[in-house]
């Protein structure tokens, strides 16, 4: 059996769900990994909006984009995800294809700037708001700083609060390996069931 290493599997999830000339969001750009495979994903005919409060990870973001010589298709912008729905054009409201989260901190910054349970669960909530039915919404969870296990926590109640007639809902995790990430994707129906 071969088991995917969380990113990766969130990855190959939200690919499914985001095609050509798509609209997508990073919620956390943090190094831009997640924002150049979004901005890949959507391809030169689609967007993607990226979250980040320090402007050191919008800098690291920005260059790897460069590099790739796509950063047309990424907004970037210095403020956190549970502002994102003063910063998104009304017209991607229920439009957005994926919403991407790596909860945690910044590798290779200050990990005393972490994300917390009271910006993020507003984030996650307007992130449901803004999917298009069939978007999804990839939270990765790591528990291995302080205050990481009570947000994950946190985010694994709401998960569970979620209604299965208008969501679809999934945890992965690694069982024995100690303070692994696990990924919570959330799939918005199609139609109500």
């Amino acid at each position: 059996m071969i088991v995917p290493a969380v990113l990766s599997f969130s990855h190959a999830l939200v690919r499914q769900a985001v095609g050509e000339g798509g609209i997508a969001v990073d919620a956390t750009a943090g190094n831009g990994h997640d924002t150049l495979f979004l901005a890949e994903c959507v391809g030169s005919a689609g967007k993607v909006y990226a979250f980040d409060i320090q402007q050191e990870a919008l800098c690291r973001t920005k260059q790897r984009l460069s590099e790739r010589g796509i950063a047309d298709r990424v907004s970037l912008f210095h403020a956190g995800h549970h502002e994102m729905d003063r910063y998104l054009p009304d017209e991607t409201r229920g439009k957005l294809q994926a919403v991407m989260f790596n909860l945690g901190y910044l590798p290779h910054g200050d990990p005393a700037i972490i994300t917390r349970p009271e910006t993020t669960l507003p984030a996650l909530e307007t992130s449901t708001v803004w999917l298009a039915p069939g978007g999804v919404l990839s939270v990765v969870l790591y528990t291995g700083h302080p205050g990481g296990q009570e947000e994950a926590e946190h985010v694994l109640q709401w998960a569970q609060s979620l209604s299965p007639k208008a969501f679809q809902v999934m945890h992965y995790q690694l069982l024995n390996r100690k303070q692994a990430p696990s990924l919570v994707l959330v799939e918005k129906r199609k139609t109500a069931a």
